[in-house]
């Protein structure tokens, strides 16, 4: 399922009744955002996925990171490919995909689009991990309450 916001209602408290597997988060390219010559700087890029996978986290009524969660989703892997530059002022989209998911692991793939044109793609892997106060983090099963509100997406051709 498709689920769609705009960076001032990303912050939202909607909540889908159905697993998402896929999600949208529209967005303008911030000033700071921007380096010396002008364009988005690539490391701004692997933000814009994580600043996705939140909304979408929380468009399944979720939180990534529940004060005082005895567990916790760091990232494990992650990749950019980059093709066309953002500029200042420029808006665009952040389109995450659900490519993956493990019992303890959840993978995406995002698309970042200006007026129709990709401009970079990446993959995201996250791992639910157990965090208790003097431990090591140990990987452990997604809860089925947060599993539960996340499903595959339907291949495509970019994905191979």
């Amino acid at each position: 399922m498709w689920a769609e916001s705009h960076e001032s209602q990303a912050r939202g408290e909607a909540y889908l009744d159905m697993p998402i597997s896929e999600f949208r988060l529209t967005r303008r390219v911030h000033f700071h955002e921007t380096d010396a010559a002008g364009i988005v700087h690539f490391s701004v890029f692997f933000r814009y996925m994580e600043e996705a996978e939140h909304a979408m986290w929380r468009a399944a009524g979720l939180s990534i990171a529940t004060p005082d969660a005895p567990i916790g989703f760091p990232r494990v892997a992650t990749s950019f490919d980059f093709l066309k530059p953002l500029r200042f002022e420029d808006e665009f989209d952040v389109r995450l995909r659900v490519t993956g998911k493990t019992p303890k692991t959840l993978s995406y793939s995002a698309t970042i689009e200006k007026s129709g044109a990709t401009l970079a793609r990446g993959t995201l892997t996250i791992a639910c991990v157990r965090t208790r106060p003097g431990e090591p983090m140990r990987g452990t099963t997604i809860p089925a309450d947060i599993a539960e509100r996340f499903t595959v997406a339907a291949p495509t051709e970019v994905d191979g």
